[in-house]
């Protein structure tokens, strides 16, 4: 499964985002984030959870899942009722067939199974297709962090929705 994720995860952000960066910082942030060790290591994760959906046999979406997180976390607030989604990528050929809706869908029923409270994100400012989807099921901006692509600084809107 680790070697799968790898592939489809490393496939979806480069299909999503090369456009738009350099050659070196997407070879950079892809070696760092979607290889077959560090997938390994997020499935073992006790609080990540992957959603996946395939397509004969081949893995066309998933989501990465990762509960108690502290991301735009407020004081005094419990991050066990928070959950991020670290990452909500569908396979480039399956954009606009409803499987991301049907995903997030997936997503907020899980969220409410474990009595979270709200659901967090962050997206590339500069991902509009991404961000209108995320506004279609009621995210709003909250804030933004930092993101390193490779060596280029990059910011990220935070969103929240509340269930």
């Amino acid at each position: 499964m680790a070697a799968q994720l790898a592939v489809f995860g490393r496939q979806a952000f480069y299909d999503t985002f090369a456009a738009d960066n350099t050659p070196e910082d997407m070879a950079a942030y892809l070696d760092e984030s979607f290889g077959e060790a560090q997938q390994l290591a997020e499935l073992h994760d006790p609080n990540t959870v992957f959603l996946l959906a395939r397509m004969q046999q081949e893995l066309v979406a998933s989501a990465k899942l990762r509960f108690g997180s502290t991301l735009a976390l407020a004081p005094g607030k419990s991050a066990d009722t928070q959950l991020e989604i670290s990452r909500l990528y569908v396979r480039k050929d399956w954009i606009g067939t409803g499987l991301g809706a049907a995903l997030m869908r997936r997503i907020i029923e899980e969220a409410r199974a474990k009595g979270c409270r709200s659901i967090v994100l962050g997206v590339w400012e500069r991902n509009e297709r991404a961000i209108a989807f995320y506004q279609r099921f009621g995210f709003k901006t909250i804030g933004n962090m930092d993101f390193m692509l490779g060596k280029d600084l990059q910011n990220d809107l935070i969103l929240r929705k509340g269930l």
